[in-house]
């Protein structure tokens, strides 16, 4: 196996998946044949926990679940709508993402929603291991070109024909970021500080006009792409 390929370590304590019942779902659905032999964990993650899954028959997969008593709901913790963005996404063409494959969110099987998407094994430039890839000047330029023409793919995505529109309400979105800062501060207020009402009546009075919604990815970074090991300029997937 190519050393530089992103592997999962042990899963962490406490972070344990109950995996006789996983099992005893996962069989019960397409496409698994075969039973969840073993378990890793992926580092690194803020918003929800990733585990690979290796089955009987040599077969790996990847579980996302929230993080343990984060509410499944909110958030950054709603893998059903994660589960829901990569859906849409692949059927509106674009082909640079983990396949989904199931979503569960009967929370009696691991004790939270979670779905199964194709693992797309690669190398993923994390801070504590791209060093050791000793990759040249003219390859990491090659990788950075690659990152910002896979960026406007996504923008040139067609929200209307696409469905992609679905994902969110783009019309009013500078306004309802105003007025919620606004409101958060209100709620959070503890002293008079007019400098914070000026602010907002600059920001109300001085709101651009709104420009045609596109798609964005909010955490767009080497450490959410997984490249091609033979070709660093290849992106193979975009994560999370």
């Amino acid at each position: 196996m190519n050393q530089s390929i992103d592997q999962p370590g042990q899963v962490r304590s406490g972070e344990e998946i109950a995996l006789d019942s996983l099992n005893k779902y996962l069989l019960s659905s397409d496409p698994f044949t075969s039973p969840v032999a073993e378990v890793g964990q992926f580092p690194g993650g803020y918003s929800n926990l990733t585990y690979l899954l290796k089955t009987r028959d040599g077969k790996e997969y990847v579980l996302r679940r929230p993080p343990f008593g984060a509410e499944p709901i909110k958030g950054g913790h709603d893998v059903a709508r994660e589960y829901r963005v990569l859906t849409v996404i692949q059927q509106a063409g674009y082909s640079k993402i983990p396949q989904p494959i199931l979503l569960c969110d009967d929370q009696g099987v691991i004790g939270c929603p979670f779905y199964v998407m194709e693992r797309v094994p690669g190398v993923i430039l994390r801070a504590q291991t791209a060093a050791k890839l000793s990759l040249t000047a003219n390859q990491l330029r090659a990788t950075s070109k690659a990152l910002v023409d896979n960026l406007v793919d996504l923008h040139a995505l067609d929200l209307e024909a696409t469905g992609l529109n679905q994902l969110g309400k783009p019309e009013g979105y500078i306004e309802r970021q105003v007025e919620g800062w606004h409101r958060r501060y209100l709620v959070a207020q503890t002293d008079e500080l007019p400098v914070v009402e000026q602010l907002y009546r600059w920001l109300t009075e001085n709101r651009p006009v709104g420009n045609q919604a596109t798609l964005i990815h909010n955490d767009y970074k080497y450490d959410n792409l997984v490249l091609n090991p033979d070709d660093m300029s290849q992106i193979l997937a975009v994560l999370d």
